[in-house]
């Protein structure tokens, strides 16, 4: 027999019977699904009927309980599976990630003063916020933090690099601008660049798609790059230590820089080898200065080689030196050589005289070479590339058609640059496709193109494009420009070692980008093939990652891939904000007008001023809730922060079960007739007593919503809910009677000059005291009492409620400064699911079913499982303490009598 019980729910009744149990030498294993135990007790101002503090009843009890050897508290945890018998029940409790260490954490708060994200405060019933990172109360127990992560972000999943969109936008909308470039560092390099010129699949995942438009993440970026740049406040970042190793990184694109900034903030020693004469690869040769400016990605790259990177331009690996001398000379190489040859279209005709692909073209473009072409352009293509060659060909006053295959909806250009083009004038002929170039005298004077229709579906999931039989037609034009796709130059590594796959890319082991010569890793397009920025960032930082581990003599097999978090939906966050979200307009870049940008190279979309950027950041909705921005981290003293803790299943075996989960307070806000969330000044009977606590939401003043003014003449209203059979709680709740009347006393009591008035159906004050309580209100505080249902209007031009009641059959009605609801409390929302997994019936009210003899309350239908408190049925806290003990003492019994005990 196992000598140990486990007691399911922290409030005040779990805490008696574990506290009980206890003292009996028996273990308790007390398992609570919040951050701390104490539950609604610790929410209460004073207690009735002898109006003593809550907390401190409940504190002494909360850290005796912690403390008592015999207890083992298992908070943030919740029951998910449950077999066995009396004696011998197995329980798996999950034991949820609060990402704080929860012997290190000393509740200082520190953490709680960096995080840029604000949460309602489900504890002060909303009426202020918390932070992610955050315990419940003051007196929580333990007192250890909690950082508040339901999943990953939308807008995190979609990013390629596993950036923290929502992260960066948090710090930026709590103006930690420094911070937010911080954090987009850790795993985008070139924020202001990235900002321009990424695809943001980020925005496509955001949450507010479904509501609005989405936070605008990528112009946020670009603004606050460029702003921490102007400020000054772009520093280098201290390298950890500096290392012997050294590591050559071949090509200096979006891949290969991420890799060298990695490894040099490690301290490694890093050479980049570049063949052209600037930095950037495509994001220098194939960008346009309208969508990034040369002298932005200048400034960002810069700052990466201000760590110690060193750069040599002008140098072909396979021409000017090889990769065996590489090897020789550095302790692992990472080949970054980008896709820079254009693809041929492959129709005949494609050597006539004004043929230009479209990466020459650019290339030349950006090296401000003279570039000829005609005054008719066709550009062939519909990817970003193809969208850069028309818009830059436009601007060089030619007239431009892009022919591309499949329609507009198919095209993989980013949205922003397709519109872009067609506001300049570019024109589209969709569903075509070349199949001659036509020429005279060795120059283009047509393409000949077929029209296409629409198949099914190929490798890339978009509909194949098939041709029309005889629907051959001729565009004229006297310049092509094919922009259909890129591949690496594989033959400049003048390596034939190397393996190569059948698409002509470098073969490499995609869990760890090692290539099949030891210590020479690959990444970026040269694997891949075309792809966003981002994506060579993402395999920049893997490469750099893998090449550390060598380097340190650790292993480089491939990490077994983590099992994926929840990506938090919109239903996740109208479930956690209680409502719908509201719309919020999304705020636009400027642009240049259109007339100048078809002449002029100047950057078309503006960034963001500070004021537009905190105004777009303040639409985030915080998915996470928290935004994983890393702030909270630095400044923990005791080090207590770990982001990689994970869920813990633990398997307990007790001989005995108390179930003591508690209520839920019933929202009022469908029982219109009250006004509750439509008129200001209505309350909950919770949320006047989270005020009238000193450390509530308004240090321990009543006060109105509407005005901010105390209230003179306050209306509690009971059996709000309860009784009520239409809205199917036809029970009496058990305390709304003793808790208007006391809340009444204590508005006295903060105030001399406010009145009150209850409005009940009848008074259930038949406990010890309780009649006498509601005399004492009635002579000492002047409480008065009137015996009638009553709804709630409102005074327009005061928002002063107005109770409308009935005395003797006649309707009347009286103004009041402010109401409170003595709303029914009602079984938890959980409390169906918590019933299957024990086995337990639920009453006809939705309670878990206990013993009808009052002697042996508590008993459930199923043996060694004990019922306790509210979760059985109405109960005031007395009777929720006196059943906690009983429940502990049945439980015991079966202890004993089995011989456990």
């Amino acid at each position: 027999m196992k000598r140990s019980v486990m007691v399911i729910g922290g409030g005040i009744s779990g805490i008696q019977a574990a506290l009980d149990l206890a003292e009996k030498g028996i273990k308790v294993d007390l398992v609570e699904k919040l951050p701390s135990i104490g539950g609604r007790m610790a929410q209460l101002d004073k207690t009735f009927p002898t109006n003593d503090c809550s907390i401190c009843i409940l504190a002494p009890k909360m850290a005796d309980c912690y403390s008592h050897p015999n207890v083992n508290v298992m908070t943030y945890s919740e029951v998910k599976d449950i077999s066995g018998k009396a004696g011998d029940f197995k329980v798996d409790v999950l034991k949820k990630a609060r990402f704080v260490d929860e012997e290190k954490c000393t509740g200082c708060g520190d953490c709680f003063k960096v995080c840029p994200v604000s949460l309602p405060n489900e504890f002060d019933m909303d009426m202020r916020e918390r932070p992610a990172i955050y315990v419940p109360f003051l007196q929580s127990v333990p007192r250890a933090a909690t950082i508040d992560r339901a999943g990953v972000a939308p807008c995190s999943n979609k990013c390629p690099a596993g950036l923290s969109a929502q992260g960066y936008v948090a710090l930026i909308r709590a103006e930690k601008f420094k911070e937010a470039v911080n954090l987009i560092r850790k795993t985008v390099p070139l924020p202001s660049v990235c900002g321009r010129i990424c695809h943001h699949p980020c925005e496509e995942g955001c949450n507010r798609t479904e509501v609005d438009d989405p936070v605008a993440i990528a112009g946020l970026k670009a603004f606050v790059g460029d702003y921490v740049r102007q400020q000054g406040e772009d520093v280098p970042t201290p390298i950890e230590e500096e290392r012997k190793e050294k590591v050559a990184v071949v090509g200096a694109g979006p891949a290969g820089l991420a890799a060298a900034y990695r490894l040099a903030l490690k301290g490694f020693k890093v050479k980049i080898i570049e063949a052209t004469s600037k930095p950037g690869g495509m994001l220098w040769w194939g960008i346009p200065d309208y969508r990034l400016p040369k002298d932005v990605l200048t400034a960002e790259v810069d700052y990466l080689l201000a760590h110690g990177i060193d750069i040599e331009y002008g140098k072909t690996v396979g021409k000017d030196l090889t990769l065996e001398d590489l090897k020789k000379e550095y302790d692992a190489v990472f080949l970054a050589i980008g896709a820079h040859e254009s693809l041929k279209l492959g129709v005949p005709g494609e050597d006539l005289e004004g043929v230009v692909h479209g990466v020459d073209f650019l290339h030349r473009a950006a090296d401000k070479e003279t570039v000829a072409i005609g005054k008719k352009v066709a550009v062939i293509g519909g990817g970003n590339a193809a969208m850069d060659a028309a818009r830059t060909a436009l601007r060089m006053g030619s007239d431009v058609t892009v022919i591309y295959r499949r329609t507009k909806d198919e095209m993989p250009a980013i949205g922003a640059e397709i519109k872009g083009a067609e506001e300049e004038g570019v024109k589209f002929e969709f569903l075509a496709s070349p199949v001659k170039i036509q020429g005279k005298d060795g120059k283009i004077t047509a393409i000949e193109c077929i029209r296409m229709k629409l198949g099914e579906p190929d490798q890339s999931g978009r509909p194949r494009p098939v041709p029309v039989e005889g629907s051959e037609f001729t565009v004229d034009v006297d310049t092509i420009i094919p922009a259909v796709s890129q591949a690496p130059n594989l033959d400049a590594l003048g390596s034939k070692d190397l393996a190569v796959t059948k698409w002509k890319t470098l073969e490499v082991n995609p869990g760890n980008l090692s290539t099949n010569i030891p210590g020479v890793f690959a990444g970026g397009d040269a694997v891949s093939g075309p792809a966003s920025a981002v994506e060579a960032f993402a395999a920049g930082n893997k490469a750099a990652r893998y090449i550390e581990k060598l380097l340190n003599g650790e292993s480089i097999e491939p990490e077994p891939e983590e099992k994926d978090e929840h990506v938090i939906t919109l239903d996740d966050v109208k479930a956690r904000m209680e409502g719908e979200i509201t719309k919020s307009e999304r705020v636009l870049r400027q642009h240049i007008p259109d007339d100048k940008r078809r002449t002029s190279f100047e950057e078309v979309e503006k960034v963001f001023t500070k004021e537009e950027a905190l105004k777009e950041a303040a639409r985030c909705v915080s998915c996470g809730p928290c935004s994983q921005c890393e702030a909270c981290a630095p400044a923990c003293g005791p080090n207590a922060i770990d982001y990689n803790m994970k869920d813990q299943v633990v398997t307990l075996n007790p001989a005995a079960i108390v179930v003591a989960t508690g209520f839920d307070v019933w929202d009022p806000t469908s029982a219109s007739e009250y006004g509750y969330k439509k008129y200001p000044n209505v309350y909950t009977a919770m949320e006047y007593e989270r005020m009238i606590n000193a450390a509530g939401p308004t240090g321990g003043h009543i006060v109105r919503r509407s005005d901010g003014e105390h209230p003179k003449k306050l209306a509690f209203i009971q059996c709000v809910g309860s009784r009520n059979p239409q809205v199917g709680h036809p029970y009496c709740c058990a305390v709304c009677c003793m808790h208007a009347t006391k809340e009444a006393m204590l508005a006295r009591e903060h105030y001399e000059d406010i009145n009150s008035t209850i409005f009940y159906k009848d008074m259930r004050a038949c406990a010890k005291g309780f009649n006498e309580y509601v005399e004492r209100a009635k002579s000492d505080y002047g409480v008065s009492y009137i015996n009638s249902d009553a709804t709630v209007q409102e005074n327009a031009e005061t928002h002063n409620p107005i109770v409308v009641f009935d005395v003797g059959g006649k309707q009347q009605s009286k103004e009041f400064d402010a109401v409170v609801l003595a709303t029914t409390l009602v079984p938890r929302k959980d409390t169906v699911e918590l019933a299957k997994k024990l086995g337990l019936k639920l009453t006809e009210f939705g309670f878990f079913e206990s013993s009808d003899s009052i002697l042996d309350f508590g008993r459930s239908g199923v043996p060694g499982i004990y019922l306790a408190g509210y979760c059985a049925g109405p109960a005031d806290i007395p009777e929720s303490v006196a059943q906690g003990s009983s429940a502990a003492a049945k439980a015991a019994e079966i202890l004993a009598n089995s011989g456990g005990g």
